[in-house]
């Protein structure tokens, strides 16, 4: 049976926010946290940060989380916060790889709502028995894609939507880092250790952690599905147990063509995460590190610079905007953004109304199952030599 978490409504109060993961010395689970108080709609409340149970404890203290809600394993955290009257509404999940299903199962199903960290899991099966599970329940899921929450990402897919480009032809997505050009993860650098570990990232390194940010981003910019990829991953550096760089070739329902180039070998490049999207009528730029500006060119004409809040800039992206035009916007906001748009999709359910519709972009379960199914195409296309592989609907 679901138990209905957080039993008292929503209206007028932020929304009590539990964390798995996320502890002394992690990188992202802090960067859920600013996201989550960004907005001011989130209080961190309880947590089980570490499968240290000391850190852990220790980490609950840093975050003034109060010592009987600092939990040793995600398992008591789940039971004890699901009987709580004033238990957590939603859980962030901000563990490596292999350590999403457990606790996205374990909370789901006493009916608390889950955020986590991308890729979804760090098997195809653990991802299609999440999917199935959360299918039986009534939980939101979102999935932190965070840059599908950029003003100008959703700007460009409302222009690709409308017709702007006219019917697509060329998809261009790539996403180069250079941060592990040595071997980094000998060195106990716990970033690196852990994404170059296939026990714990997966079957897929770069690919993985980087280029299913890039996949997403184009299929979310264009709406077009990629029905099928040949990619050839490569390990560059001696004795890397995964792929760190990949090149591919996409094939999309309707005929258009793509191509995406992952790499943290690529010396030079910081965050190059790129989309280039072309059509019949124009064409559209979006770059990364250089968040605030979409540079639209229809055919034909000279190309216009819109930026964020700007001339030519859209209510959707105003949306997804906090701050005037020329001040800098990005990966904290667009991480913000989608914690934001939760917010409102969880409070209408607890207070039993209808979300705000411009809330409902965020990535979800199907997108974390196309990530893991393009995971294990690209896999599959490279061990047979970059052959064309279908990724399943």
């Amino acid at each position: 049976m679901v138990i209905e978490a957080g039993r008292d409504g929503a209206a007028g109060r932020r929304l009590r926010l539990g964390m798995v993961g996320g502890g002394q010395g992690a990188f992202i689970g802090a960067v859920h946290r600013i996201a989550a108080r960004l907005d001011d709609r989130y209080e961190l409340v309880a947590g089980a940060l570490s499968s240290d149970p000391d850190r852990a404890r220790a980490s609950a203290a840093d975050l003034h989380i109060a010592p009987d809600r600092a939990y040793a394993d995600y398992e008591a955290m789940a039971e004890a916060e699901a009987a709580r009257p004033d238990g957590i509404d939603v859980v962030a999940i901000v563990t490596p790889n292999h350590r999403h299903a457990g606790p996205v199962q374990a909370f789901a199903r006493r009916g608390i709502h889950v955020i986590c960290d991308k890729p979804l899991t760090h098997r195809l099966e653990d991802a299609e028995a999440l999917a199935a599970m959360l299918a039986r329940t009534d939980v939101i899921f979102g999935l932190t894609h965070n840059y599908t929450g950029y003003p100008l990402v959703r700007q460009a897919r409302e222009m690709v939507a409308q017709g702007d480009l006219g019917a697509l032809r060329v998809v261009q997505v790539e996403y180069p880092q250079d941060w592990l050009t040595t071997r980094l993860e000998e060195t106990g650098q716990k970033q690196a250790a852990w994404r170059t570990d296939p026990e714990r990232s997966g079957a897929a390194g770069c690919a993985g952690d980087i280029g299913t940010h890039a996949f997403n981003l184009a299929e979310f910019v264009t709406g077009l599905r990629c029905e099928s990829l040949a990619a050839e991953l490569t390990r560059f550096v001696p004795g890397r147990q995964l792929d760190d760089n990949a090149h591919m070739m996409l094939r999309f329902a309707g005929g258009a063509r793509g191509m995406l180039w992952s790499s943290q070998v690529a010396p030079g490049n910081e965050n190059g995460l790129k989309l280039r999207v072309y059509g019949e009528k124009g064409g559209l730029e979006w770059h990364q590190e250089q968040p605030n500006t979409l540079r639209h060119t229809p055919f034909g004409e000279p190309s216009r610079l819109i930026s964020r809040s700007g001339a030519g800039s859209s209510a959707v992206a105003g949306h997804a905007s906090r701050i005037p035009a020329g001040h800098p916007e990005g990966y904290l906001e667009g991480f913000a953004q989608l914690y934001r748009d939760l917010a409102e999709q969880i409070t209408a359910r607890i207070d039993g109304r209808d979300p705000d519709p411009a809330c409902l972009l965020v990535p979800g379960i199907a997108e974390g199952l196309r990530g893991m199914r393009f995971i294990a195409a690209a896999v599959a296309s490279s061990q047979r030599d970059a052959a064309w592989t279908d990724i399943p609907a």
